[in-house]
């Protein structure tokens, strides 16, 4: 598809939603209904917003969404868990000969002394573009197994504390519980919960030890086994789970081992958010194992799918490339997809269709993504709405008033939603329009707009949330409500005339700031007023300059500052009792927002794969039983370079499914490798992939072997990590598998390093399985003397001679072709350009010589072996003829007569038979 890059030029993509960070004050005038003393007051203040200096912003605390997600109050002492905020890891439990512990009252195994302290986001998550803000680890996971006879059978319960919802998973899983780590790894757990039968002191079970051992930075937690209750679990779903979802009652009565897992999840959630969640209020689905493309946790790091091995604060990964969300929801559902790829080639195609409209009709995609870009965090907006605080708190208020607005903000962009995808074409998006014509997104709008203001709104600035929070009820339904509003006016009014009058009595150009750290204060331009000695009167306290801009207060500003907390804890307290009845009489309708949340993060995604897609030139992938690309090439490659890759050609399929690659040091083999398995994943979640063209067979696992690094936390040598990673290949590699490996055996002696090479090559060639091999082994690229389904190709190098004729240089082509690689002793011309001795370089080659005489034995095929070989290739080409072509009879012909020539000139035996017949 040719590039559509002009209509995109200047586009850039947001980290996040807006948060009401304080830059600026109120950008749009004050609401109607706001009319009252406090506008005199705040006039003045509200003209200058873009005059505030960088004082000021440093010193204002975030008012984000997130920020106001949790309630807490001084005199608590549950643990609580603030969203955006990392508990510290407690070490492990129930570990033999570790201390003893003791039980609280929910049974679970706590740790002495103090209980975990609290940090910010910024002590426990890396900054970086590809791993946003949002995306701090905010998942419970309990996990519980079977006993007995059922050991091996694994239910696991998930919660997203910023996502009410609830996903459930059971399934039979093996010796190394694969399953179960690569699943918790895509999860990134906050939190982890076992039962305390399986971390018993001398009797520790498997699972409790790999988990410890994979997750060293996660907090775990033990609570008692009576929890892990099935009954209790069915019970909750029961009574929690939304109408929309109840089908899910379907499948999972008799999966006691989830409903045991999710019984303990829900319980100690409550427990540790002091809260309860509202009846029919949550989403709960099942997730098998089987519904995703499995990623273990070492090939998405290989792969760099979403943290540059480099330098993790870049965006140089799969998700930096395909990131041009506007939402977090879409990030989150981007992250999870590329982590866990789609399997189903209908539901792929369904995706496919749907970006393709997008890129054909620039009107939709433009008008969907202005839409998209105004909504906030739905996902988290409904995670507040459904949970009822135990304790009436400040926070509490504050944080469901908040949320009530930006409730109201969210359903008044249903309907220019519903606008953008009016004229859509593709099944899917048809679908979303349909869900948007709910009548219950109208119900609770109405609801809610005979209570809020129709002005109230979402805006950035602490001071402006402030404000709107404040008159966000309408007049008239409360009139303790109104007076406290007016007193609060009267406080704001007094403080701007309190101000105005020092300025006057100073001669000094004092105005009015705000922050949500100090509240009101005083900011004066210190290149606007000539000081006495240098110094502000004593009369101001708590100076701080920044560059040229002075911010202080004074004691009687303090407290007045005070006073108006006072008036303002009234006016939430008042306002959160009105907006807890309103709430009890949506909550019956809220369930529409669920699909609201899946049709917003969704979309985004969406409309982030077809950006990505004018950016480069993409081809919309196609899914047979066959791996076909065209002039591809490797998608991150191409963002870092300045020119684009060389592109290159790759065909694998079941009669040919393992390819040998070879060549020399630094010839591109490790990129090429990297590029298909990227390519495969771009294409299982719905992407378009760079290439000319592409064919993919839907890989249900797709396992990598690269890297030559030992692990020293392991006590593992660089030998014993390659060993460890291709058992595991081979443990759980099928015959839909997609294997890369790059280097084997590279750790030990050349002799044994060949020998386990060429053994393992026989173990994957007994599968179907699409295996890519990578070696420097040149003995091993004999193989397809023996195994027809081996193909050999190498990277081709060009040698080029100096202007003296006496050196020679080795050109990278980077151009793959058929055949193993006749360079001979490329290590040692590597070698050279390092600027090692002459000398050094001399004797090498000498001894390589000598080596090689000795150690060398080449394989010549037989006749007779190469008369099979060219029955097998035959044979399998037109077994895929028969099963994937669309030729006409007059092309068919021409390609039969082709491959009739191909085996004439692969068996030379038979093309003599023929021969000495006609004779």
């Amino acid at each position: 598809m040719a590039s559509r890059r002009p209509w995109y030029t200047g586009l850039r993509r947001r980290a996040s939603f807006p948060v009401c960070a304080c830059a600026g004050f109120m950008s749009s005038p004050v609401p109607p209904f706001c009319v009252w003393p406090l506008v005199p007051a705040l006039r003045e203040m509200l003209r200058g917003s873009d005059e505030r200096r960088p004082a000021a912003r440093e010193e204002e605390a975030s008012a984000s969404y997130s920020g106001r997600c949790s309630s807490s109050s001084g005199t608590e002492h549950l643990p609580r868990y603030h969203f955006g905020l990392l508990q510290t890891p407690l070490s492990t439990a129930g570990s033999a000969g570790g201390p003893q512990r003791e039980a609280d009252s929910l049974g679970r195994v706590v740790p002495p002394g103090p209980g975990p302290q609290l940090f910010s986001a910024a002590a426990g998550v890396t900054s970086s573009s590809a791993v946003s803000a949002h995306l701090v680890a905010s998942v419970i996971v309990a996990v519980v197994e079977g006993r007995g006879l059922a050991r091996g059978e694994v239910g696991m319960a998930s919660i997203d504390l910023k996502n009410p919802e609830v996903v459930l998973s059971q399934f039979a899983d093996n010796t190394t519980y694969a399953k179960v780590i690569t699943k918790l790894k895509i999860l990134t757990p906050l939190e982890i919960i076992m039962s305390n039968t399986a971390c018993d002191t001398g009797n520790t079970t498997k699972l409790f030890s790999l988990i410890t051992d994979n997750f060293k930075n996660v907090t775990f937690t033990t609570v008692q086994r009576k929890y892990f209750n099935e009954t209790k679990g069915l019970e909750y779903i029961e009574q929690l789970c939304t109408s929309e979802f109840s089908t899910v009652l379907m499948e999972v009565q008799s999966k006691y081992y989830c409903l045991a897992a999710v019984a303990a999840l829900l319980k100690y959630v409550e427990f540790i958010q002091n809260s309860v969640y509202a009846p029919k209020s949550l989403k709960v689905r099942f997730q098998g194992s089987e519904q995703t493309a499995m990623i273990d946790s070492s090939s998405a790091q290989n792969l760099e799918l979403l943290t540059n091995n480099r330098d993790s604060r870049n965006g140089h990964t799969l998700f930096g490339v395909l990131n041009y969300t506007k939402t977090p929801g879409g990030s989150r559902r981007l992250r999870s997809n590329i982590l866990e790829p789609l399997v189903d080639a209908e539901t792929i195609n369904t995706r496919l269709d749907c970006i393709q409209e997008l890129l054909q009709d620039e009107e939709l995609f433009f008008s969907l993504q202005a839409v998209i870009s105004r909504f906030l965090d739905t996902e988290q907006l409904l995670s507040i709405l459904v949970q009822i605080p135990k304790q009436d708190t400040v926070n509490a208020a504050e944080s469901k008033i908040t949320n009530l607005i930006y409730l109201k903000h969210t359903l008044e962009l249903v309907d220019p939603l519903k606008a953008a995808l009016k004229s859509c074409k593709t099944h899917l998006l048809k679908a979303y329009y349909s869900s948007l014509e709910d009548k219950r997104f109208g119900i609770i709008l109405e609801k809610i707009k005979t209570v809020i203001n129709d002005d109230t709104r979402y805006t950035k600035g602490c001071l402006n949330m402030r404000t709107q929070k404040c008159y966000a009820v309408r007049p008239n339904i409360n009139e303790f409500l109104d007076i406290a509003r007016r007193t609060y006016t009267e406080i704001v009014d007094d403080i701007a005339g309190m101000i105005t009058q020092l300025g006057e009595k100073y001669n000094l150009p004092l105005k009015m700031s705000f922050s949500s750290a100090r509240g009101f204060f005083i900011q004066m331009n210190a290149e606007c007023a000539a000081l006495p000695n240098g110094q502000l009167p004593s009369e101001f306290t708590k100076i701080t300059k920044m560059k040229n801009a002075y911010s202080f207060t004074s004691a009687d500003l303090i407290k007045m500052n005070e006073r108006c907390q006072e008036s303002l804890r009234e006016i939430y307290h008042m306002t959160y009792l009105i907006v807890c009845k309103l709430l009890s009489e949506i909550y019956e309708h809220i369930h529409c927002l669920y699909k609201l949340s899946d049709t917003v993060s969704m979309l985004d995604m969406l409309l982030s794969f077809a950006h990505a897609c004018t950016l480069s030139d993409y081809v919309r992938p196609e899914f047979t039983d066959t791996l076909a690309i065209k002039q591809g090439w490797h998608p991150i490659l191409e963002k870092i370079s300045v020119e684009k890759p060389v592109s290159n050609n790759t065909y694998i399929t079941e009669g040919s499914n393992f390819i040998i690659i070879t060549g020399p040091n630094m010839s591109g083999k490790s990129t090429y490798l990297k590029q298909i398995a990227l390519c495969q994943i771009m294409a299982q979640i719905g992407s378009y992939v760079p290439a000319e063209y592409s064919s993919f067979r839907i890989a249900e696992q797709i396992f990598t072997r690269i890297g030559m690094d030992d692990d020293i936390e392991t006590n593992s040598s660089t030998f014993m990590k390659e060993m460890k990673e291709i058992t595991y290949i081979m443990q759980n590699a099928n015959d839909k598998s997609l294997i890369i490996i790059d280097e084997l055996g590279r750790g030990t002696s050349t002799e044994e390093g060949i020998g386990i090479c060429y053994s393992v090559c026989e173990y994957l060639l007994s599968l179907k399985a699409f295996t890519l091999f990578a070696t420097h082994f040149l003995e091993l690229c004999h193989i397809d003397a023996l195994y027809p389904n081996v193909e050999n190709n190498h990277f081709e190098v060009q040698h080029v001679k100096n202007s003296a004729g006496n050196k020679e240089k080795i050109t990278y082509t980077y151009i793959l072709s058929k055949g193993h690689t006749e360079e001979k002793n490329y290590g040692l011309k590597a070698a050279e350009v390092s600027s090692l001795p002459p000398s050094i370089i001399l004797d090498a080659k000498e001894i390589t010589t000598h080596i090689a005489r000795q150690i060398l034995q080449k394989q010549r095929a037989t006749p007779e072996t190469l008369r099979q070989r060219a029955v097998y290739h035959l044979a399998t080409r037109l077994v895929q003829t028969a099963r994937n072509s669309r030729l006409d009879p007059d092309s068919l012909r021409i390609f039969l007569k082709g491959l009739k020539k191909k085996y004439e000139a692969d068996c030379p035996v038979s093309g003599q038979a023929q021969t000495e017949d006609g004779q």
